[in-house]
């Protein structure tokens, strides 16, 4: 009995996979957690294990862009996974299938946020030259990252008041959202996954995003561990990060406005402090915290 990989299109795919597609009979395909955005499987050979990622959901992402990303990322040893084939299935439905790099990481101390610092860091450190003939998109930073934020006028305010004063620059490769679940752990290995959100954007802003999630979801003393660790490597101005970390403020608000933030109790009581605490968003006298 064949696996989901032989009823895909395959539209690009390497060496790895051709091997698997010969070995049908001997792999078995098993269930994983799934995503918000599409269906996940693993699959299994005799000696090694591959995701195979399914987008039948509402999200339409640009795959083939991802693996050609990914193919530029592993090449130069970063810690993303192998792709190894990205195709369309029977019911249209784009796939990549990739390398399996373990599970979630759901525990941290000091020497995995110096790790997971250094990771992000050798990310913004790629320069356009070494993409090679890869063709990062580079889209509209309020648009793409504050969508709807038209409909929520203290936070639109003060969004347009800090965009003015900080300069947002799309000059290297960012991750998009990196933050615990997008960070898989396998045998003290450390691999980021979901490249949905690769593009051509500010290393500030993506450090500041992953910055602030950790200060709302893991602690304040691990956050400022992972900040430390980052700039020994990329220095960022004081204020200018005050500056970055205020927009991942006020984007993880419009999220959360929206039904697209985990929040309960106690992340809620973080947040507020978090913000009433900001000296950037005090500066702005944000009123956006009593709607919290």
């Amino acid at each position: 009995m064949g696996t989901p990989l032989s009823t895909v299109d395959w539209m690009e795919k390497n060496k790895r996979l051709d091997e698997l597609l010969t070995q049908e009979d001997a792999l078995t395909v098993h269930s994983m957690n799934q995503g918000f955005e599409a269906e996940v499987v693993r699959i299994n050979s005799h000696d090694d294990s591959y995701v195979l990622k399914i987008w039948n959901r509402s999200s339409k992402p640009d795959v083939r862009f991802q693996f050609r990303l990914l193919n530029v990322l592993y090449a130069r040893g970063l810690s993303v996974s192998e792709p190894l084939g990205w195709g369309i299935n029977p019911d249209g439905e784009q796939v990549l299938l990739t390398s399996f790099d373990g599970t979630p990481l759901h525990k941290v101390n000091a020497k995995i946020m110096a790790r997971l610092a250094g990771i992000l860091a050798g990310i913004h450190q790629i320069g356009m030259e070494e993409m090679g003939n890869l063709q990062l998109p580079r889209y509209d930073f309020i648009h793409y990252f504050f969508s709807g934020v038209g409909e929520h006028s203290d936070l639109s305010q003060a969004l347009n008041a800090l965009v003015e004063i900080t300069p947002i620059k799309q000059d290297r490769i960012i991750h998009g959202d990196l933050h615990l679940m997008n960070i898989l752990e396998n045998n003290g290995r450390y691999t980021v996954i979901d490249w949905t959100n690769g593009q051509l954007g500010d290393p500030r802003y993506d450090f500041a995003w992953a910055l602030t999630l950790q200060k709302i979801y893991i602690s304040e003393r691990y956050a400022n561990l992972f900040r430390s660790a980052y700039l020994t490597i990329i220095e960022i101005p004081p204020g200018e990060l005050g500056a970055y970390e205020a927009l991942a403020c006020l984007r993880w608000m419009l999220l959360s406005r929206n039904g697209g933030a985990p929040a309960g109790p106690k992340i809620m009581e973080r947040v507020r402090s978090l913000v009433a605490n900001h000296s950037v968003l005090k500066g702005l006298e944000f009123s956006g915290i009593s709607t919290l």
